[in-house]
């Protein structure tokens, strides 16, 4: 996806959260356990406080969040947080330096993408929430963070910081996982004692477990933000003990 297009989405999925949170702030959200719809609010403002501080000062700040962000309300914290970040954006192009938590993309552009990301997923969670109906994501920004999902997530994390997979990982036989989202697009993983690697296509070869659907299914499983029913659209087939071993790795990952 061109950045242009990741800013507009994340300004789409950053307004349809703004105008659900309101509507219930002391809800549950059921897909982030804990908590009320006001500290999904106060997370996501906190989030974009965050981004336009590594992009200002070239690296990530901690710790984090200021103590003083507690006495501020959720939805004056998220505003502001927004605008700060659409600030930091607009003084800088995507190529310029950045403090981030990949060690591969160290630029403005990763956060661009990450948060365009971070808030679509967050705006399900508003909608969900409050009984909003959830507004469909775009084909092009869901198979962008499978993508993500798999590679910057998963993959890196189990290559940079392999002692929190020990337990879901050392005993694996080793699967061969093959994740389709939608007709175009597809990765090949595969998993085992200290492996989590992905790549691009459906590759040669069975596959132990095989999950496809529209774009938007497959990210919302992956990522576990089915709806009330549980029913994301997503085919599952192979060994259940696989899938299981694959959801932890992307739980820990994400964590």
């Amino acid at each position: 996806m061109e950045f242009t297009r990741f800013l507009d989405r994340l300004a789409t999925d950053h307004d349809r959260l703004r105008g659900v949170v309101e509507s219930a702030p002391d809800a549950p959200v059921p897909t982030c356990p804990g908590w009320t719809v006001a500290d999904l609010t106060r997370h996501v403002g906190e989030v974009y406080l965050h981004k336009a501080a590594a992009m200002r000062d070239g690296v990530e700040p901690e710790p984090w969040p200021p103590e003083e962000f507690a006495d501020e309300e959720p939805t004056a914290l998220l505003d502001r947080g927004y605008t700060a970040l659409r600030a930091e954006f607009a003084a800088r192009a995507p190529e310029d330096l950045a403090g981030t938590w990949y060690g591969p993309d160290q630029s403005v552009g990763f956060w661009i993408r990450r948060m365009a990301q971070e808030t679509v997923v967050h705006r399900i969670d508003a909608e969900l929430a409050t009984g909003a109906p959830v507004t469909p994501v775009p084909d092009d920004l869901a198979v962008d963070g499978v993508d993500e999902l798999l590679k910057v997530f998963a993959a890196y994390a189990v290559a940079e910081w392999g002692e929190y997979f020990t337990e879901i990982l050392d005993g694996s036989p080793g699967h061969t996982f093959l994740v389709r989202a939608g007709d175009d697009a597809a990765w090949r993983v595969r998993t085992g004692p200290g492996e989590f690697t992905v790549t691009d296509g459906a590759g040669d070869g069975t596959a132990d477990v095989t999950l496809s659907g529209p774009p938007e299914s497959v990210l919302r499983s992956l990522w576990n933000r089915a709806g009330a029913d549980g029913d994301t659209g997503l085919a599952v087939d192979g060994d259940p003990r696989a899938v299981a071993e694959l959801r932890r790795c992307i739980v820990v990952a994400t964590e």
